[in-house]
């Protein structure tokens, strides 16, 4: 007999147990009637969600356009950030915040970034 050939019966394992079925009380019956109709509630998870609202479509373009624009012109993510997040005295405010909330903003904002690109003559 060939010593890899499987036995002729397999071998002998723990044979699973089920826990007896309880009868059921009448209450328990109710219970499950009543869970059975209502709906199913779904999870949520907002203990981490801010409750805020979306920017508006213009203020979002806005702010994706002057973004871009510092990226461009100034030379990388670092610099653009850096400038965009920060106070800036003459401009009056943290500059993506002013392009953002409104068109004359956007143009000044827009005016500051090219005057700083390089190569640019001042005014």
């Amino acid at each position: 007999m060939n010593s890899r050939a499987k036995p002729a019966t397999p071998p002998v394992g723990k044979a699973q147990v089920t826990a007896p079925a309880k009868p059921a009380s009448a209450a328990a019956r109710a219970d499950a009637a009543t869970d059975a109709d209502a709906p199913a509630r779904t999870r949520t998870n907002n203990y981490f969600r801010k409750k805020r609202t979306p920017l508006a479509r213009d203020d979002a373009k806005r702010q994706g356009d002057i973004s871009q624009l510092a990226f461009l012109t100034m030379g990388g993510r670092d610099a653009a950030v850096e400038f965009l997040n920060s106070e800036n005295a003459a401009l009056g405010g943290r500059p993506l915040a002013l392009a953002t909330a409104s068109a004359e903003g956007f143009e000044q904002v827009a005016a500051a970034i090219r005057a700083m690109a390089p190569g640019a003559t001042p005014s």
